[in-house]
């Protein structure tokens, strides 16, 4: 090729690429959301009235799938620290690892490019903020286990003489109101607006800095939540606060897909799917008034090894866990106290148990909730045919949905650090 034509070719490439640049990167995270979660969520929801099975939000969305291997000395099987550090700098480290590389060097995040273009910067998570997700977006240390300095670090360190994170929204008061330090006080005093409770979210004026924080860890379950959901109001809050001429990158996680995977706990597991699918639902109308935004969404791993269907009856039966009135962890604790707890049992469980169920319950003796939890949840996995193989991660390949300016630059197969290397590309193409 001539030289003038290579160099008409570059131009009209770098133009192509500019033109699809986004003013606004939504990147969603369900953490442990391997491809089984999704596929059952698809089950959960179908209308059992009608001859098909009727497709979701993430059957929409779906363009790819992703490897999620952390750095080779580590293994194969990732945590969500060295995932999240790969889906947010585009470089493969240990897994514990925050925001920083194999030989513990802090890489720069896609969400601190964002912030040092000028764009605002959020995140949104029903774990506390200083998680591991959301800290490898908005930190850098060495370990996931360091929270106090992780949370001081969102206090402490600035890009361009401001603080990195315009909006954060989730658990946390153990690590932000401590007896050495009061961070929230400290972030008032520096000019934002502060809620402890949800439902405070809507009178924040529109476009302030804002810290909520609404639980002393992770934020209640879904299932224990007003409505049974609370991702779609964090993910509505942090975009009113965050639009503005400039642009800006919001991270959300649903946090607890992966603590219910890690539970083996079906019940809350299609209950956290449901509140990031009705999340996902408001951002897909989102992007139709807002063409100038890319939503991105994936998992950094897979949890639990969850089977749809546990033996050769090929069967799997969602209906058991449509009329939880709260989680398994919750009802788990308000049996302890209780002697005889087949009423209760039943009334919580939204199904009469049968003799031998009530009995499995009563038969527990513990001064702690985890055996009750134990046996709800193989209630329930008995009931739906549901199968896990494990209580921790798996090396599956996760999916990838996409939809706005640039989506289509994540279709097929690719590593996780291919993603973050995309949104790199496209935030450093804006006009």
């Amino acid at each position: 090729m001539k030289p003038i034509a290579t160099l008409l070719l570059a131009v009209l490439c770098q133009s192509a690429l500019a033109n699809t640049a986004p003013q606004n990167i939504i990147m969603v995270v369900g953490d442990g959301m391997g491809p089984s979660f999704t596929t059952a969520y698809r089950m959960y929801a179908d209308d059992p009235s009608t001859a098909e099975v009727e497709e979701t939000v993430f059957d929409r969305l779906l363009v790819g799938m992703a490897s999620t291997h952390p750095d080779m000395e580590t293994g194969y099987i990732t945590d969500s620290a060295a995932s999240a550090t790969a889906l947010s700098t585009g470089v493969k480290t240990y897994n514990g690892a925050i925001g920083v590389d194999a030989n513990k060097q802090p890489v720069q995040t896609v969400l601190e490019l964002a912030k040092m273009q000028g764009r605002k910067t959020g995140i949104a998570v029903t774990s506390q903020i200083n998680h591991a997700t959301p800290a490898s977006f908005g930190a850098h240390n060495e370990s996931r286990q360091n929270y106090d300095k992780i949370a001081d670090g969102y206090f402490d360190v600035k890009i361009n003489g401001q603080f990195v994170l315009d909006v954060m929204l989730g658990g946390g008061w153990q690590y932000f109101i401590r007896d050495d330090r009061n961070l929230v006080e400290q972030f008032k005093a520096a000019g934002y607006e502060y809620v402890d409770d949800i439902t405070q979210l809507d009178t924040v004026k529109a476009g302030t800095p804002l810290l909520g924080l609404f639980a002393d860890k992770g934020m209640p379950w879904a299932l224990d939540s007003a409505n049974h959901m609370r991702l779609p109001a964090l993910t509505k809050a942090a975009i009113r606060q965050l639009e503005n001429d400039q642009g800006y990158f919001l991270l959300i996680e649903a946090s607890q897909v992966d603590w219910a995977g890690h539970g083996n706990d079906i019940g809350s597991s299609m209950a956290e799917m449901h509140d990031l699918a009705v999340a996902l639902e408001w951002l897909e109308q989102y992007l139709v008034k807002n063409p100038d935004t890319l939503l991105v969404v994936t998992a950094d791993h897979s949890t639990g090894g969850l089977s749809i269907g546990a033996n050769d009856n090929y069967s799997w039966s969602p209906k058991w866990l449509k009329n939880l009135k709260a989680s398994p962890v919750e009802i788990a604790t308000q049996l302890m106290t209780i002697k005889n707890r087949g009423a209760l049992a039943s009334d919580l469980m939204g199904f009469e148990l049968t003799t031998e169920e009530v009995s499995s319950l009563n038969v527990i003796e513990s001064d702690e909730p985890r055996p009750l939890h134990n046996a709800i949840s193989k209630i329930l996995d008995n009931r739906s045919n549901t199968g896990w193989t494990t209580t921790g991660h798996t090396g599956v390949d996760v999916p990838i949905f996409a939809k706005g300016v640039g989506s289509e630059r994540f279709r097929g197969h690719m590593d996780n650090t291919r993603i973050a290397q995309t949104m790199f590309e496209l935030l450093r193409n804006k006009k």
